[in-house]
């Protein structure tokens, strides 16, 4: 009975992996079996329920319509299974097992020193952290908690805060500037080369701005549009126009001089990022010694006199 009953919850894990990744064999990586192991355990549980979760064709995996219904009630179903069975390892001296996070790669920078510390304080853990652009539903996705800017965090997530609050800069090299006049307000970008930003759902974003409650959102223009903060600071380096960023990717070439900033006085400051987690009734012991640790390291910052500002 155990083993019908271990067998039933891989089947599942199964299902939701191959949901996650649409393939079979990047499934399989990630949950340490076979390609055929992993085929035969969904096939088996298609066979049992009598209905077919997965289209497949030779170059593509896709959930069927009964496919989708059934993930959207198993994924969260297996969360709260490997909630509990981290509730129960609680008791253990040291947190042990495995930390799913999802964030944005700029978010991981930034984040990066507490990672690094937290998995040398907690040996037995293991973290992945799976960073992309797009938001997910850190649920249905697999992951125990995400981090994100906090006017991202989903309103039904228990949400940490996670260092200072963010900021905005228009940067543009010396060189950019000895060929334009720096714009003295927003509406002067127009005359003015602009690196665009594609956002992960294809729209280009706009560059905001607020001075004594006047809000603006501008469409700049620019012969460059980008999806990576870190080629628009390449490209801002090289002179071929302004870039709007956070402080915290380009505090570095402010202080070394490669960059200039302007519109200083437009950027107000925004939320910080937070570390989000969905409302449990129990939370996992390797996610409760994070949270204790950016706890631990936010007092720390506070007692030292505060922090700068970041982002993306």
């Amino acid at each position: 009975m155990a083993n019908s009953q271990t067998s039933g919850l891989l089947e599942l894990e199964a299902v939701v992996a191959v949901a996650r990744h649409r393939s079979f064999r990047a499934a399989a990586q990630e949950m340490g079996v076979s390609t055929s192991a992993l085929s035969h355990a969904v096939a088996a549980l298609e066979a049992r329920i009598g209905v077919r979760l997965f289209n497949r064709t030779t170059r593509s995996v896709s959930l069927s319509e009964a496919g989708v219904a059934f993930v959207a009630e198993v994924a969260p179903a297996l969360s709260t299974i490997r909630s509990s069975l981290d509730a129960a390892r609680h008791f253990r001296d040291t947190p042990s097992g495995t930390l799913r996070i999802n964030t944005s790669a700029g978010a991981a920078n930034q984040v990066m020193p507490v990672f690094i510390e937290y998995v040398r304080r907690y040996p037995d853990m293991n973290l992945d952290i799976v960073t992309e652009g797009r938001l997910v539903d850190i649920v249905v996705a697999g992951f125990d908690a995400g981090i994100r800017l906090a006017q991202t965090v989903p309103k039904d997530m228990v949400a940490v805060p996670f260092g200072d609050r963010q900021r905005f800069a228009v940067v543009g090299s010396p060189a950019y500037f000895a060929q334009y006049a720096p714009p003295a307000k927003p509406a002067d970008l127009k005359h003015h080369q602009c690196i665009r930003s594609r956002m992960p759902s294809g729209s280009i974003d706009q560059w905001e701005f607020e001075k004594r409650d006047r809000a603006l959102r501008i469409n700049v223009e620019g012969p460059l549009t980008l999806d990576e903060p870190a080629l628009m600071l390449a490209a801002a380096r090289a002179g071929l126009g302004l870039a709007y960023l956070t402080e915290w990717n380009v505090r570095a070439d402010l202080e070394a001089g490669s960059l200039v900033r302007v519109l200083e006085d437009w950027t107000p400051p925004l939320d910080g990022l937070c570390l989000y987690f969905p409302g449990r009734r129990y939370v996992p012991a390797g996610l409760r010694a994070l949270i204790d640790l950016i706890r631990e390291r936010a007092d720390a910052l506070r007692a030292s006199g505060g922090t700068r500002g970041r982002r993306r």
